[in-house]
């Protein structure tokens, strides 16, 4: 056996072909004939941009900031000696080159953007804003922040059965609402008539919580209808759309018709950024636990 002090020695240095920082650690003893080495080992330790690119490359090439926050603290190799990691990673994706915003909280690699955009992930442009394709895509992507949303506040959440297959990110509807069908909280007219509605948030008695109408290019007056006909359940009521069809909204909500929905301020318009801002809160509330 050795005698004497133990002495640990440690240098770093950059590795080129991973692109983190490699730390290398010497540990020996001094004896009464002198130093004595007795081993090396080394640590990679990968820098913050890295991990959220190959959380990133994990996450199929695109993810919304809920899934990175969600999944770029699994890498060990990575550390967050920070207390606003949030903003380290809105930094990050903000920053890198290699990464690129689709939508306001979507981002993706630009190594994957052609695959991306062959599948539907497109970034809106003057050209293409009033495609099919388009409208599908942001309805979808609305849609998925909303179930999202209700999960974070532990709610059950559910999206109709035609809508269940669309894209959201990196996975399809399905895969985000925690409900797989309707619960039975009413007559069945009244369950068949809020069965199409784009989001539904359920309370722990599966009875409705909220109902969320994504109105990207469609008529607001046809989702109008569908609440005054839900307006006697206790729930919130959401119109979810570009701000620049709040006054088509005020105006379509005000006829006669909707008097009631109106004087009894059931439904209210959310808009497309303010409920970006409410994904941002929910997500970083929901994770925030780990770090405290």
């Amino acid at each position: 056996m050795y005698s004497g002090k133990a002495l640990c020695k440690m240098g770093g240095w950059k590795d080129s072909a991973l692109g983190g920082h490699q730390t290398c650690f010497a540990v020996g003893f001094f004896t009464e004939e002198g130093y004595c080495l007795c081993g090396t080992f080394s640590l990679f330790v990968m820098k913050q941009y890295e991990a959220v690119i190959e959380t990133l490359k994990h996450l199929g090439g695109i993810a919304t900031l809920g899934q990175l926050y969600q999944e770029v603290f699994k890498i060990n190799d990575c550390q967050w000696n920070t207390k606003t990691p949030f903003a380290s990673i809105r930094r990050i994706v903000q920053e890198r080159k290699e990464i690129y915003k689709i939508k306001p909280g979507l981002w993706a690699l630009t190594s994957c953007q052609k695959q991306l955009e062959t599948n539907g992930f497109i970034v809106e442009n003057a050209h293409n804003s009033d495609s099919t394709q388009m409208k599908e895509f942001n309805h979808s992507y609305y849609q998925g922040l909303l179930l999202e949303i209700g999960n974070c506040k532990n709610l059950l959440t559910y999206v109709p059965e035609q809508d269940k297959n669309k894209r959201y990110a990196g996975t399809t509807l399905k895969e985000v609402r925690t409900l797989n069908e309707i619960p039975l909280f009413s007559f069945p007219e009244l369950v068949h008539r809020s069965s199409t509605i784009d989001v539904i948030w359920f309370n722990d008695r599966k009875m409705p919580h909220a109902f969320f109408e994504v109105e990207h290019s469609t008529d607001i007056q046809n989702s109008l209808l569908k609440f005054f006909d839900l307006q006697d359940f206790y729930c919130k009521m959401f119109i979810v759309a570009d701000n620049k069809r709040m006054d088509e909204f005020e105006k379509k909500l005000h006829y006669s018709a909707f008097k009631e929905l109106v004087d009894n301020k059931r439904v209210k318009f959310l808009s497309y950024d303010a409920l970006n801002k409410q994904y941002n809160i929910a997500i970083e509330s929901k994770r925030n636990s780990i770090f405290l």
